[in-house]
């Protein structure tokens, strides 16, 4: 497993997810016509969902792939372990638009390349050791930041600033 380690948080809203995904939809817009979507599971859905209906793209295929296993009791976050490839696709991605949440390390992204090497890799967010790996990205945000998704929050008391140690 990787040892990064992540000494900021960056809250995704969904209202900002959704801004965010809207804005790569006009982005990729220009770069068609695309066949269609593959998305890469999970962290791609939610995104993949939104670019699928603003563009009138109703081709959507998925690349199921885990690298992500829980980093302490809590599981409020993750490190990157051993890449799994659960399901794969036909073809070498010519036409489509390959859609994931995010780039982080790279580990996932040049797998999927490997793959689909003729696919539009697009995300809302990048990491700089996965910015060179993605074609069209929203946001980049740094290396050590966690992401957090509105699909892995929920809301709960938030102790004050002042009361923290």
């Amino acid at each position: 497993m990787s040892d990064q380690t992540y000494s900021m948080d960056y809250p995704v809203s969904w209202e900002e997810l959704h801004r965010n995904a809207r804005t790569l939809s006009l982005r990729l817009l220009d770069k068609g016509p695309w066949k269609g979507l593959i998305v890469i599971t999970r962290g791609g859905l939610v995104p993949a969902a939104i670019l699928a209906r603003e563009m009138d793209i109703r081709l959507i295929d998925t690349v199921c792939v885990t690298s992500y296993k829980s980093a302490d009791d809590s599981a409020t976050q993750s490190l990157q372990g051993e890449l799994q490839i659960l399901k794969r696709v036909e073809g070498d991605g010519e036409g489509m638009l390959l859609i994931d949440d995010l780039v982080d390390t790279g580990t996932t992204a040049r797998c999927v390349r490997e793959m689909l090497p003729k696919a539009h890799f697009a995300t809302i967010y990048a990491k700089p050791a996965g910015v060179p790996l993605v074609d069209t990205f929203i946001t980049e945000v740094s290396q050590d930041t966690w992401i957090r998704f509105p699909w892995d929050m929920e809301y709960t008391f938030s102790t004050p600033l002042a009361e923290r140690k």
